[in-house]
């Protein structure tokens, strides 16, 4: 089983190459997908009492500049949970999801794509003459959030914040954020593109897993990619993880 280490880009199958950068970039366009932004984070912690700097905006805005000026894609594809939270925005929240909806129109062709957590969505975003949509096929691909599996294969999709842990020799274990693509069954899952989204660990099986395409999947033979300081990490399989430490 081999491990690569930092590798910024790895070429999935044709057409489809994920990045350490938290995006997945297909060839037509080229179209540069990013899920799971959950803008307005931090004013919903404000909804509960908690103030913190506005990170998850701010740390939104820096990559997706660096994700532009990387890749430099004709077409960018938002697939989902863009806004943090359920409820109506306040205004401050509102004004985050714009501003960030903004940038990223005014450098390529938008695709602004409905999440579970999008139900305002398409209020944010109507004046800006963007329609926010269920699922879009680019390139041989159906991109969609993932909280319903339309059916079509291949399919990428957010939702699922996968991440694994890697068991470890003094610390007890690493959680990373990761890639999986269940290749026999055409499912390829993203990492949110938040850093401050909570990862959802794969390694307890099937059970932890949210998304429908991906319950409907073998996932301990699907491979593993994980996002990390040095780079892209190739774990092989789901079921191959449990045997490594770091």
């Amino acid at each position: 089983m081999g491990h690569a280490m930092g590798a910024r880009t790895v070429r999935i199958m044709p057409g489809a190459t994920i990045t350490n950068d938290r995006c997945l970039i297909l060839d037509d366009g080229p179209t540069a997908v990013v899920g799971d932004l959950h803008l307005g984070y931090e004013s919903a912690l404000e909804d509960e009492g908690m103030f913190i700097p506005r990170i998850n905006t701010e740390s939104v805005r820096e990559r997706l500049n660096e994700v532009i000026d990387r890749y430099e894609p004709g077409r960018i594809v938002l697939l989902g949970d863009i806004k943090h939270d359920f409820r109506r925005s306040s205004y401050k929240a509102r004004e985050e999801v714009r501003s960030i909806v903004k940038l990223v129109s005014d450098a390529a062709e938008t695709v602004v794509i409905k999440g579970n957590h999008d139900n305002y969505l398409q209020n944010i975003v109507g004046d800006m003459g963007l329609t926010a949509v269920d699922n879009i096929d680019i390139g041989g691909f159906r991109l969609e959030h993932g909280h319903v599996d339309s059916g079509v294969r291949p399919v990428i999709i957010g939702h699922e914040h996968p991440s694994v842990r890697i068991p470890g020799e003094l610390s007890g274990s690493v959680k990373l954020q990761c890639y999986v693509v269940a290749r026999k069954e055409g499912v390829i899952v993203i990492p949110p593109f938040s850093r401050f989204a909570s990862g959802n660990d794969l390694n307890p099986g099937p059970d932890a897993v949210m998304a429908p395409a991906l319950k409907a999947c073998d996932i301990e033979n699907a491979e593993i990619y994980g996002i990390s300081e040095m780079g892209l990490m190739e774990f092989g399989k789901l079921e191959d993880i449990s045997m490594l430490s770091i």
